[in-house]
């Protein structure tokens, strides 16, 4: 009888001890997700010609990247379904759709770099950047509509409404060039379009692949929107405050073209009248010294507690994000790796 007894509670033990072994194992990891996008993202086939079409394609999607976005479709589909698979071409999507940002963006920029190579525009020119940035655009649309046919309409509903709000992010921003009184809410505004709004969806559509309620997806898409704040946020830091062999590019591009930042546009609305003469003077100055002018204007930085501000703005946002992550209505142990790489990206330094 005592060995009967043993022999069950080994049993029960070891079944108890196997099932939280599926559901662990069930859950997708972050490196795993993106292994799944790389993957894809390589075999992906495009036609040999016309070769000034497609090869700036396969070029700006060969750089790499972190993924981010497809990622977390990934995850958000995986927090209501094992089967992840219906997700995947969705998720390749929206990457895509991201990488024509950049290529364009990079054009409106004038930028020579991108992750450590030559920008499309310039390792071809102007006119092939924007015609291969345009069928990337329509391929992405052509990812996204092999979700499935139950969840099609809201799904690309969900995109083509973010596809417009992308690009009136990218007009606020370009317009915010030639103004010298952008408030911080326009700013938050800009940045909510321009970055927020395509990693809500991300995690919007994954959750609707894995047949999430309507409140569900939309915590989601809330858990992005504050999350993707509190990201750029963190970039307008870094470009000050980030160490530069870490940061993977040099530190002050923001201020020395003058860009409308978080930090600029907070220093102007707590600087005294000394402070704001100063801080306008170099934003003036023709040919001024770039490394005296990043030093005069951080300077200014650190005595308005401009970083403690900017600090304290990403937190907030930070958790607002993990709040609305917390309410949504699935397993905690499946919120973790998402509240997981959530954090990560928040605690980086490039």
């Amino acid at each position: 009888m005592l060995f009967f007894l043993l022999f069950l509670m080994f049993f029960s033990f070891f079944s108890c001890t196997f099932a939280l072994s599926i559901c662990y194992f069930g859950m997708l990891q972050v490196n795993e997700a993106q292994d799944i996008i790389n993957k894809r993202i390589s075999n992906l086939h495009y036609p040999a010609s016309p070769e000034r079409l497609y090869e700036p394609i396969r070029y700006v999607l060969a750089l790499g990247g972190k993924r981010i976005r497809p990622a977390f479709a990934l995850l958000a589909c995986n927090l209501f379904s094992e089967e992840i698979e219906s997700a995947v071409e969705p998720a390749i999507g929206l990457e895509v759709f991201h990488n024509f940002t950049l290529l364009h963006d990079d054009i409106m920029d004038k930028a020579d770099m991108r992750r450590g190579h030559q920008t499309a525009h310039k390792k071809w020119c102007d006119n092939v950047a924007i015609l291969s940035g345009d069928a990337m655009q329509i391929d992405a649309y052509r990812h996204v509509a092999q979700a499935p046919q139950s969840k099609l309409k809201e799904i690309l509903d969900l995109f083509s409404q973010t596809a417009i709000e992308v690009c009136e992010g990218q007009q606020f921003d370009m317009d915010f060039e030639h103004r010298n009184n952008v408030s911080l809410p326009e700013y938050i505004e800009m940045i909510r379009l321009k970055t927020a709004v395509l990693l809500a969806c991300s995690l919007k559509m994954g959750a609707l692949v894995g047949n999430a309620n309507t409140t569900d997806a939309s915590l989601l898409y809330e858990f992005g929107i504050n999350l993707g704040l509190a990201f750029q946020l963190q970039d307008d830091f870094l470009d000050v405050y980030g160490d530069v062999e870490k940061f993977g590019k040099n530190i002050g591009g923001d201020i020395l073209c003058n860009k409308k930042t978080f930090l600029l546009i907070s220093a102007f609305n707590v600087a005294d009248d000394s402070s704001r003469k100063e801080l306008e003077k170099w934003l003036t100055i023709p040919d001024a010294n770039p490394q005296e002018k990043i030093k005069a204007v951080t300077d200014i930085y650190n005595r308005l507690n401009i970083k403690q501000i900017c600090q304290e703005e990403m937190d907030c946002y930070y958790q607002k994000a993990l709040h609305a992550l917390r309410s949504v209505s699935c397993p905690e142990q499946r919120k973790e790796v998402l509240q997981n790489y959530a954090s990560r990206l928040m605690q980086r330094e490039s």
